[in-house]
């Protein structure tokens, strides 16, 4: 038996594939469980995610995850997407999409790092959509996790090709996390 509370991700790589990520994680809500169990859940989704649409994992760069209650979710997505609830996770470039790559130019010359940016992950509102859908909270949290990174990276849902290429590619890396389609209808 493992010493390691998380649950087990097959096949994640971690940080160690990308020795020049910076990674902060803040719990401030518990109801995911401790941080021995949530870091490295978190860790591995945004790990692959990066490295699915990066080819550069030495160039310097920086994401801060924070795991927040309700009230703080419900603020944030008010104050920046005007609506009144809390919402599963809210992504805050550090960087314009438009202008991802020449900042990594800029790093891998020698410049500051790439200031990726914040996600903010509501707790209590993922343990409840895993519960509707379903699903085991822990790859909920991973698809959550993965899915907010992609929008730093520049992916979006807003138009219909869109939601198609980034499910795609949400299915492609989490199946590679040994994680069932997450959009599959309940059978």
């Amino acid at each position: 038996m493992s010493d390691d509370p998380s649950p087990s991700i097959p096949g994640r790589a971690g940080l160690d594939a990308l020795p020049g990520l910076t990674f902060d994680l803040d719990l401030l809500d518990g109801s995911l469980g401790e941080a021995a169990f949530v870091r490295p859940i978190v860790e591995a989704a945004a790990s692959a995610a990066l490295l699915e649409t990066i080819a550069r994992v030495h160039v310097p760069m920086e994401l801060s995850v924070r795991i927040v209650g309700n009230a703080e979710s419900q603020d944030l997505n008010r104050d920046y997407r005007g609506k009144d609830k809390p919402t599963n996770v809210l992504s805050f470039p550090g960087i314009d999409p438009d202008g991802l790559m020449d900042a990594f130019d800029m790093a891998e010359a020698g410049g500051p790092p790439v200031m990726l940016g914040d996600l903010v992950i509501a707790g209590p509102v993922v343990v409840t959509e895993a519960g509707k859908q379903n699903k085991q909270v822990h790859h909920h949290l991973a698809h959550l996790s993965l899915h907010g990174v992609l929008h730093l990276m520049g992916f979006d849902h807003i138009e219909e090709e869109d939601a198609e290429e980034m499910e795609a590619l949400e299915r492609e890396i989490l199946a590679g996390l040994g994680i069932s389609d997450p959009y599959a209808l309940p059978e």
